[in-house]
């Protein structure tokens, strides 16, 4: 899996070109059919996409190309868990944080997967927002430790937007996690819990 723009002819330009590293071994991406169509949710509505496949010329791994307003094995946008994260960590419940056509249970499971690696996520972007900009303030602390956790999120994307460009908080909590912000295999974070 890598994670890559959300303007598929650029990507699909980029991978046919040979732009695009291996996330195992740095070798150079190969275009290698696409993956099933899946439906991720959106605020509104629900889209029908179908990610591209590609396989390296090196290691010959494939990976699955997920664009950059998704987390890995999740059915709804990064921006739509991201505002449910943010509304629980001001202490709105499940039912009123989660988005109309989630199912509560979902954004359950969100909740808890994202408060069981909290302190792990609130370190690691903490430091990544410290390393865009050391000048940076300390962060305020929450009452939660959820809180604190997507306080640093939204403290390191605004350090990302004035160093490099400007970013959407959640896309670039995608993009900084790989996509596993969620994830209960794999996290970017395992070394620091």
């Amino acid at each position: 899996m890598k994670i890559v723009g959300t303007d598929a002819p650029e990507v699909e330009r980029a991978l046919v070109g040979g732009q695009l590293a291996c996330p195992e071994c740095g070798g150079r991406l190969r275009p290698w059919g696409s993956a099933r169509w899946r439906n991720v949710r959106r605020r509104s509505d629900v889209e029908r996409r179908r990610p591209r496949r590609s396989r390296c010329d090196g290691c010959e791994a494939t990976h699955v190309l997920i664009s950059t307003d998704c987390l890995l094995r999740r059915r709804d946008l990064a921006e739509v868990i991201g505002a449910a994260l943010a509304a629980k960590a001001v202490g709105i419940g499940h039912r009123r944080a989660g988005a109309a056509k989630v199912p509560v249970s979902t954004v359950r499971g969100w909740f808890r997967r994202f408060a069981a690696n909290a302190e792990a996520i609130r370190v690691w972007f903490t430091v990544l927002a410290h390393d865009l900009d050391p000048m940076l303030a300390p962060l305020v602390a929450t009452p939660t430790p959820m809180g604190d956790a997507v306080e640093a999120i939204a403290g390191a994307a605004r350090a990302a937007s004035l160093r490099l460009v400007p970013v959407e908080p959640w896309r670039f909590a995608s993009v900084a996690s790989c996509g596993r912000l969620l994830s209960n295999t794999g996290w970017p974070w395992a070394a620091v819990a």
